[in-house]
């Protein structure tokens, strides 16, 4: 079989293994190539935590320069911050620089344009044009401009939150949070947001070293360390990010994790309780957001996989809330863009507000079980793997916007190659676990004898 490949190059960005694929030329290509894109205009940048970061930062900020841009800097905040500020400094566009959940060996860049939003479809094709034919606009030592650090991003970022959400009602006794930042780039601006909403906070892995105290996906095997925090303290509820801050996992009061699914669901649930709307999901988040959809009477509206698919169709359909059930929660009141902090803050509202748990919250709405996998699939065989699941269920309802969705009577099926790794993503859902297990199993021997052949 090939080797896999350790660059991805797509509609999220650029992202790869540094010391192999994510060169210091690459980066500062793609820098040049972005700022010949936006015309030389003002860029805003941020990195995550990553031990690398400091050198993906310098080589992005040669090529903007020697472009012609001018550069804010916003050294180490989350990528929501970094797209909150290219709309408040009305800059041309903006790059964050994290490979999100991606393991600590990788990194990437992120592009952001004037509105805040990731490239769409459209716009990261006209860049990779402009990278790949290398013609990029060049000026001369005298006409390039300084580096500008802006050192107020976190409190501009609060600031928004607070305005858009509140502070939490007043209690007799304060909700207590567990946090666990992975060390990452919220590291510093949850704790201090927790606590200027109103919350008490005890806290793991708050740090923004770049270590990785465990695995930098937000899932239920990562959290084991905040699971026993939540019981330990007595919180009424934990939070997990990842390195970037864009995804959030809860978990209850009894120290279990609910599911990166239900974030969204909760986050919904408060905000269609105080403003009813349309809601905008992704194809492979969890039925559980229709039953929440359908609680308030809302439409549900379902886009491709990619925050810049689902913004975009946010914006077409005037959503008042959307995200992915990675954890990700989109609230236009503060950002077009998936934001660990504001899924925060929409989330203790709800609790404070109800005035109940977050098990019996979950508890309301009938159980959804999901099982996921994930494959190592180079991009040869990606296509050969959607035709044989076309195949073998065209008597079934399928959706091929994004790989192939089938849904059947008991539950549903999604598999899709994924955006930002070389892997086959496979996921079932059903209120059966055992469907839902049994579907998956076979399925994945039919796409693991496909890709090893």
């Amino acid at each position: 079989m090939r080797a896999i490949p350790t660059l991805k190059i797509s509609i999220s960005g650029v992202r790869g293994v540094i010391g192999q694929s994510l060169t210091p030329t690459l980066l500062t290509r793609f820098a040049q190539a972005f700022g010949t894109y936006v015309g030389s205009g003002t860029i805003v940048i941020g990195r995550d935590t990553r031990t690398s970061g400091e050198m993906v930062r310098q080589a992005v900020i040669a090529g903007l320069l020697s472009s012609g841009c001018r550069v804010i800097d916003l050294d180490v905040c989350p990528v929501p911050t970094v797209q909150l500020l290219v709309r408040q400094r009305k800059a041309s566009g903006g790059i964050a620089i994290t490979a999100s959940h991606n393991p600590a060996e990788w990194n990437a860049l992120k592009f952001v344009n004037a509105e805040g939003l990731f490239l769409s479809a459209g716009q990261a094709r006209e860049l990779l044009d402009i990278y790949h034919q290398g013609d990029y606009t060049k000026v001369a030592g005298g006409e390039m401009r300084s580096v500008e650090p802006f050192g107020g991003a976190l409190e501009a970022h609060i600031e928004a939150i607070l305005a858009a959400v509140g502070q939490l009602p007043q209690r007799e006794r304060k909700l207590k949070v567990a946090l666990d930042s992975c060390n990452g780039a919220a590291s510093v601006i949850a704790p201090r947001l927790l606590q200027t909403v109103g919350a008490e906070v005890v806290s793991i892995n708050t740090t923004p070293n770049g270590s990785f105290p465990r695995g930098a996906e937000p899932i239920a095997e990562n959290l084991g360390a905040l699971c026993q925090l939540v019981k330990d303290s007595g919180a009424d509820v934990g939070f997990a990010q990842d390195m970037d801050a864009d995804r959030l996992a809860v978990v209850d009061e009894t120290g279990t994790p609910i599911g990166e699914d239900n974030t969204l669901v909760l986050a919904t649930r408060y905000v269609l309780g105080k403003t009813p709307g349309p809601v905008v999901t992704n194809l492979s988040t969890s039925s559980a957001i229709d039953d929440v959809a359908q609680m308030f009477a809302c439409p549900l509206h379902r886009s491709k996989i990619g925050e810049a698919n689902v913004t975009e169709m946010m914006q077409t359909v005037g959503a008042v809330i959307g995200g992915e059930g990675n954890g990700g929660v989109i609230y236009p009141r503060v950002n077009f863009c998936r934001d660990s902090q504001v899924g925060m803050a929409l989330i203790l509202h709800l609790l404070a507000e109800s005035g109940r748990a977050v098990s019996a919250l979950v508890g309301d709405l009938p159980r959804y079980k999901m099982i996921k996998e994930k494959l190592e699939c180079p991009s040869h065989k990606i296509g050969e793997v959607l035709r044989l699941i076309r195949n073998d269920y065209a008597a079934e309802r399928q959706d091929l916007r994004d790989g192939v969705k089938v849904s059947f009577a008991e539950g549903w099926l999604h598999v899709r190659g994924s955006n930002t790794e070389p892997i086959i993503r496979l996921s079932a859902e059903a209120k059966d676990e055992t469907w839902a297990r049994q579907m998956l199993h076979d399925v994945l021997a039919k796409v693991t004898r496909v890709v090893q052949s």
